[in-house]
């Protein structure tokens, strides 16, 4: 009969309710509690990081569009209304004397020109009109010379056509950027899951603490009820009392953990500084089959690699060329066919207009300079086998990277169930052990051992589905590609 009274009472004692604080409903607030999507879209929307991605992506437009804008024509108007003078100026007379003479005139000009770059050769043709006006204001002359048309070609011979090479380079660095947009994004994504559970975790550890601090309370009352019937020792009372100070301490630690990583978690997703936050653990998990080969063929053809190995090994073989073309034998091709009249009127200067021609081609070559050309040539082939043999090297690296995260994503599949598994049994042990602990069976050794087991079983469990979804978004980062849709991320632009 005093058992079960006993019993009753221990029963009473454990449903007493127990106040605790809550660190994200501190100040009278109420915490905002997101899903790890709803985290990843705000980052994706709000944070810094995303912003300096968009930038960047926009920065990478402008300079694709002044290469395009390089091979398209370009009219310009330019001018020079007036460059009026007024000095002495020494003349020689017939005789070869000198005499110093006062001049007051002006001379202007103004010229409309297009011209449009031949990428293929380097050169450049332009058409041209053009009309002078000279006025000598002590001898009140006005003269007028005007070019209405001039139609002409410049063409570098054996030389370094930087037109050419841009053609081919920059696409390749337009395409390289839009992969390095939505790289950014998926580790923006990365990181932001890194952060939603580094605040889960203190959510947990401070639940776990918090739920220690009620237990210990509860059996600190049933044993000193149990040292008042004669049914404990002091010494286990004062162990009891002892796990209860250290389950206070543990508590207020992890509040203040939780208070750290909830505000770097509002920091990197850009809500406003002080807004409490709280998340929520994720319910499931993808349902993923990766297979190997097609991870790695998607990391081909999507990822940001794809160019950026053919643009370097390219750039490589553009400064060779530069060494070739700036250093040996170079020629420059000057041709032009216009229509020119001087007269003393404006309209009199386009009337019956004369032809000129102008043809000029120009060379330089080095005789003697000391082996400095072939010196150059050298270093830049050099260059470019360097080049050649470490993006055969990162290809390699990449790829091998690949493989290893296919890997790691099927190792924390499974780890993620054994752990799940884990934190259930030990759950479930813990209570036995309580409730066999109340009616003094076990010690309070054991009872320790089961709560310690119980609480790194949770741990591991939400370090294991921390560990899964940053794999995932890495995976997804390294392939761009979803592989629950079965979709390149490409297609989401």
């Amino acid at each position: 009969m005093k058992n079960t009274l006993l019993y009753i009472v221990l029963f009473y004692l454990l449903k007493l309710p127990v106040t605790q604080a809550q660190p994200n409903a501190q100040n009278g607030g109420v915490a905002r509690r997101f899903t790890l999507p709803e985290t990843i879209e705000l980052a994706l929307s709000a944070s810094t990081a995303a912003k300096q991605a968009a930038t960047n992506k926009t920065g990478s437009y402008w300079q694709y569009r002044t290469f395009k804008a390089d091979y398209r024509p370009h009219l310009t108007l330019s001018g020079t209304l007036p460059d009026f003078s007024r000095s002495i100026i020494p003349v020689i007379q017939p005789d070869g004397t000198t005499d110093f003479r006062a001049v007051s005139i002006s001379n202007s000009d103004l010229s409309l020109s297009l011209s449009q770059a031949v990428g293929l050769t380097g050169g450049q043709f332009f058409v041209s009109s053009q009309s002078q006006r000279f006025d000598d204001f002590n001898q009140g002359v006005r003269r007028y010379n005007s070019f209405p048309a001039i139609i002409g070609f410049r063409q570098p011979i054996f030389g370094y056509n930087s037109l050419g090479w841009a053609k081919k380079v920059e696409p390749l660095r337009f395409r390289e950027s839009e992969r390095q947009f939505i790289e950014d994004r998926e580790n923006i994504a990365t990181t932001a899951t890194q952060r939603f559970f580094e605040v889960l975790l203190q959510q947990v550890n401070y639940e776990i603490a918090s739920k220690n601090v009620e237990n210990n309370q509860a059996l600190f009352r049933v044993a000193e009820e149990k040292h008042r019937l004669g049914r404990l020792s002091r010494n286990e009372l004062l162990q009891l009392k002892l796990s209860l100070m250290n389950a206070q301490m543990a508590q207020a630690q992890a509040s203040t953990e939780l208070k750290t990583v909830a505000m770097q978690f509002s920091a990197y997703v850009g809500l406003m500084r002080g807004e409490q936050v709280a998340v929520q653990a994720p319910e499931a998990v993808p349902a993923l089959q990766v297979e190997e080969q097609l991870a790695l063929e998607q990391a081909r053809l999507n990822r940001k690699e794809r160019f950026q190995f053919e643009r370097r090994v390219l750039q490589a073989q553009q400064q060779v060329a530069q060494a070739r073309g700036k250093g040996g034998f170079n020629a420059d091709l000057y041709a032009t066919f216009g229509l020119t009249k001087s007269a003393n009127n404006f309209s009199e200067s386009y009337a019956q207009p004369e032809n000129q021609q102008q043809v000029t081609l120009g060379f330089s070559v080095p005789i003697v300079d000391w082996g400095r050309q072939k010196a150059s040539v050298k270093t830049a082939e050099a260059n470019l086998q360097l080049t050649q043999y470490t993006v055969e090297q990162e290809q390699t690296a990449f790829e091998q990277n690949v493989y290893t995260q296919v890997n790691q994503i099927e190792l924390l599949k499974e780890r993620l169930r054994i752990t799940a598994s884990a934190d259930s049994i030990a759950q479930e042990r813990y209570d036995i052990t309580k409730a066999t602990f109340l009616v003094g069976r076990i010690s309070i050794t054991d009872l320790n051992i089961a709560l310690q087991e119980k609480d790194q079983a949770r741990r591991a469990y939400i370090t294991a589905l921390q560990d899964f979804w940053v794999a995932y978004y890495k995976l997804r980062a390294l392939t761009l590609y979803d592989f629950e849709r079965g979709v390149p991320l490409l297609a989401e632009e």
